[in-house]
């Protein structure tokens, strides 16, 4: 396979730039994930619940940027999917918590897989140097955000 050549000097990349190439990349990766025939939308949830564990409803549809009918219409279709269940907080006996099922980990751990092999073939393409910058560059963004995530 032919390698790009990094420019010792790279222009300027403006953040539109930035950003078109961060939504191309994302979609590519998303979209390479065929297991389960999930969304985007539902792939994020069950994502989600698989690193963090059980929320609230209400919880949930915050951190998706979803409203709560339509996380509860999202909640439903993987509940009856047997992707995820609903079980009593037993903190606060009124509230409900959305966890992933066996089956649904298992998903998204399929999921996770085939999004990695993506971004894989997709920096085996690259340089040398140009694959050392975005394995610098991506991790650094990601401790960025969560530092911004935990000051708030």
């Amino acid at each position: 396979m032919h390698k790009r050549v990094m420019d010792p000097a790279p222009p300027e990349t403006s953040p539109e730039e930035l950003i078109i190439a961060v939504e191309r990349m994302v979609r590519y990766v998303r979209q390479s994930a065929v297991t389960g025939g999930l969304s985007m939308a539902a792939s994020a949830v069950l994502g989600r619940l698989g690193r963090e564990g059980p929320c609230r409803l209400t919880d949930l549809a915050r951190a998706e940027g979803a409203s709560q009918p339509n996380m509860t219409q999202l909640v439903t279709r993987l509940e009856r999917a047997d992707l995820v269940r609903r079980t009593a907080d037993s903190s606060d006996g009124r509230g409900v918590l959305v966890e992933a099922t066996e089956a649904g980990l298992e998903v998204s751990r399929q999921r996770r897989a085939e999004h990695a092999h993506a971004l894989d073939l997709l920096i085996e393409e690259l340089s040398e140097p140009e694959q050392q910058a975005v394995r610098i560059a991506l991790p650094a963004l990601a401790r960025a955000i969560q530092d911004r995530h935990d000051r708030a």
